[in-house]
């Protein structure tokens, strides 16, 4: 079972003298049993998180992540003239698999916006708790911090589903 929850406030911040912003908060926290041990879904969560993303409506959302402290988590776009494209969404602040993965950074945001976004496995019976902790400050705007919840459920429903083929696969391939 999966649960998740988000909440969003609003505080008025001085602004230039030409524009007045306000500066939100993000706190979404989200949990799912996964029927595979904590390295199955340590792995999973890497993969989604890099070469296996994909987006709600199917299309492959490849992004890199280079799993160790400050390590990049990143688009990469390509090459094109001699310049190289992407976007960066963070850096891996603390790492400990298969138990903990913390990033930081601007995450999909192309705006004034800071980002914490931790994952944490726990054994749980004879799997896997996994929990997501997001929390943001910025300038954030409505929709995305209404679609935020459910970026992340996807998100944590492909670890899910990755793991336990995995740990299916690996059991029946044992017998």
């Amino acid at each position: 079972m999966s649960s998740a929850t988000a909440n969003a406030t609003a505080t008025q911040t001085p602004a230039s003298t030409t524009t007045n912003e306000t500066v939100s908060t993000l706190d979404i926290r989200q949990d799912v049993l996964i029927a595979a041990s904590p390295e199955i879904a340590f792995e999973a969560l890497l993969e989604e998180l890099g070469p296996g993303s994909v987006m709600p409506d199917g299309k492959p959302f490849p992004m890199k992540i280079e799993p160790w402290p400050g390590g990049r988590w990143y688009r990469d776009l390509g090459e094109a003239g001699g310049h190289k494209y992407g976007h960066l969404w963070g850096h891996v602040q603390v790492i400990k698999a298969p138990t903990l993965l913390e990033l930081n950074g601007p995450m999909p945001m192309s705006f004034p916006a800071v980002n914490h976004v931790q994952y944490r496995l726990k054994a749980e019976g004879n799997g896997t708790r996994l929990s997501l902790v997001h929390r943001a400050m910025g300038v954030l705007p409505r929709e995305l911090r209404d679609g935020m919840p459910e970026g992340w459920a996807h998100g944590m429903k492909r670890i899910k589903e990755v793991a336990e083929t995995r740990a299916k696969s690996r059991k029946e391939g044992g017998r």
